[in-house]
């Protein structure tokens, strides 16, 4: 299945806390990742079609389902897997994570599901998972202040939204083009591309000049204001931190429990690189 990493890239590591977003499908697919670990970050799974159980080391056995979020905390460690169902192999969404700020990077793990109800305003329809928007607020705690939401724009739709302007906010599109306003020039996003404003703008300004819906995510926070080691699974401070979470989940130490249920065994870590991983942010 083909996988587009928008975020890291190249000229932005963060967006607020959000570190990492992958966008997949819409493609006749099937999603089957054994256990494996995390650290020192929080998972965000969005679907737009399609089915996948999660199950991880604290128990938790749930559902992904589109437009449902389900968070997990990985803190100080957690392993899940992630597979999904034979009702539908159409899978599209986004796997996005969140960095735990340095003085919450090492709490328990946890896990919680939440499905938002829709939101609809003159020109689209929403959906806010996390933080506040279109006059909504999930209850869905963080460690740092976030917004995430699902917005789709009529055809035709010119829209402004007040946004915290204390936020840098990012937008992810799915399906569409979209122009969105920075300053005073107009800036069209095409699917799978990202959009960042900076801090400072209290107001969001987007135009959908097709005759088709747009849909993205919004995501904002503001500046994490950290630098960190992000490689493969694991999210810390330096080179050793990584090295030193790899080696306990090699060793299986129990840091990062055992998923039941899941009918294999889990992933290995790869080897690190020959070389000192280098901070970001």
């Amino acid at each position: 299945m083909k996988v587009r990493r928008t975020l890291p890239h190249k000229d932005r590591s963060l967006i607020g806390a959000w570190c990492f977003a992958d966008h997949y499908g819409p493609e006749r697919s099937r999603m089957d990742v054994a256990p494996h670990p995390h650290t020192g970050l929080q998972t965000v799974s969005w679907l737009f079609s399609g089915e996948i159980e999660h199950r991880d080391s604290i128990g938790s056995h749930a559902m992904v389902r589109p437009g449902e979020l389900n968070l997990m905390t990985a803190g100080q460690g957690i392993s899940h897997s992630e597979v999904s169902t034979p009702e539908d192999d159409i899978l599209h969404g986004m796997q996005l994570w969140v960095v735990l700020p340095a003085v919450s990077r090492f709490v328990a793990p946890a896990f919680e599901h939440y499905v938002p109800e829709p939101v609809t305003a003159p020109g689209l329809t929403g959906r806010v998972f996390l933080g506040t928007a279109l006059g909504e607020t999930s209850p869905v705690a963080t460690y740092t202040p976030l917004l995430g939401a699902e917005i789709v724009l009529d055809a035709g739709a010119r829209v402004t939204l007040e946004i915290d302007r204390t936020f840098e906010h990012g937008i992810i599109v799915d399906q569409g083009d979209v122009a969105l306003k920075s300053g005073p020039d107009w800036h069209e996003l095409h699917a799978a591309e990202l959009g960042y404003l900076e801090p400072g703008h209290g107001e969001l300004h987007l135009h959908n000049s097709t005759q088709d819906a747009v849909r993205f995510l919004l995501l904002g926070g503001p500046p994490l204001g950290e630098q960190i080691v992000m490689w493969w699974n694991f999210v810390g401070r330096s080179h050793e931190d990584v090295a030193e979470y790899r080696a306990a989940y090699e060793a299986e130490n129990g840091q990062f429990g055992t998923v039941d249920g899941y009918p294999g065994p889990r992933l290995h870590a790869p080897e690190l690189p020959n070389a000192r991983l280098r901070p970001r942010g």
